[in-house]
């Protein structure tokens, strides 16, 4: 296994690894790179629905698709289709389920059908960011708790698509979306690292502020995170497979590809309650 960093802490392409018949030490050491570089990205794989479902059980445990949306089908309740020709965008920065108390590890996304041009993806390193921001900014960061809903993404589709019945999450059908609330600034349970875990698609104000002051504390936290040395951009070819650490990053999809069709099969592991710094 050979990685190619992309950045000095962000972003690897991995080499001389056929995640279909990975050995264990070869995936101990996928998961230890994934904490790393916080994204990975593999060239011409060979996975299918089967083959992408026991890689992710060999990395974690995995939930369901999707809080509310369902599994690609019966046998796959695990994969969570992103199908354009089904409104299957994720235009707009997010860190995926941060709506819940217990937001994903991670996630595998596998290229399936792809636009003859267009359609990258592009993450960004929330840590970098936190990294990067003033000393008295961080410090007001470090201090803020904020308010994740869903219901603006995917309150109609629970009530409408799924009839008020969605998926079983932590061990309990979701029913409605009721807002959660996580701390501005996560503290990765593996590293100790800082990073913003405020989001666009999911963080709708900051606790304990006017709505004014919410909205630029917000607005002046995306600006940075997104800024172009905290993002690496990957263009698909079929074949690619992607894992990102939803602990540590934020991801945006370009929606640049017209009419063309473009599929993804997504995976989730199982994640931890958020946990911010001790102030």
């Amino acid at each position: 296994m050979k990685l190619d960093p992309l950045g000095p802490s962000f972003g690897a392409e991995v080499f001389g690894v056929d995640l279909d018949r990975a050995a264990d030490q070869t995936i101990v050491d996928i998961r230890a790179a994934l904490v790393e570089h916080k994204v990975l990205f593999f060239r011409d794989q060979q996975l299918d629905d089967d083959g992408q479902v026991l890689l992710g059980r060999r990395l974690g445990e995995l939930t369901a698709s999707h809080p509310v949306v369902g599994g690609v089908d019966e046998a796959h309740p695990e994969i969570y289709a992103l199908d354009s020709a089904d409104n299957g965008f994720a235009d707009v920065w997010h860190t995926d389920v941060t709506f819940m108390k217990r937001p994903p590890l991670g996630s595998i996304l596998r290229a399936v059908t792809l636009p003859p041009s267009g359609g990258d993806t592009n993450w960004a390193d929330s840590q970098l960011a936190y990294d990067s921001l003033s000393a008295p900014v961080r410090r007001l960061a470090d201090q803020l708790s904020a308010v994740h809903d869903g219901n603006r993404e995917f309150g109609y589709y629970l009530a409408q698509r799924r009839g008020g019945r969605g998926s079983v999450w932590e061990g309990e059908v979701v029913t409605r979306l009721d807002p959660v609330e996580h701390p501005v600034v996560r503290v990765h349970p593996e590293t100790g690292r800082r990073g913003l875990f405020v989001n666009p698609g999911f963080t709708s104000h900051v606790v304990g502020v006017s709505e004014a002051e919410s909205r630029g504390i917000l607005d002046l936290l995306y600006a940075h995170l997104t800024k172009p040395e905290h993002i690496v951009r990957h263009r698909w070819r079929p074949g690619d497979v992607a894992m990102w650490d939803n602990r540590s990053t934020a991801h945006y999809a370009n929606r640049d590809y017209g009419t063309a069709h473009r599929v993804m099969h997504r995976i989730t592991l199982r994640g931890d309650v958020p946990a911010g710094p001790v102030v």
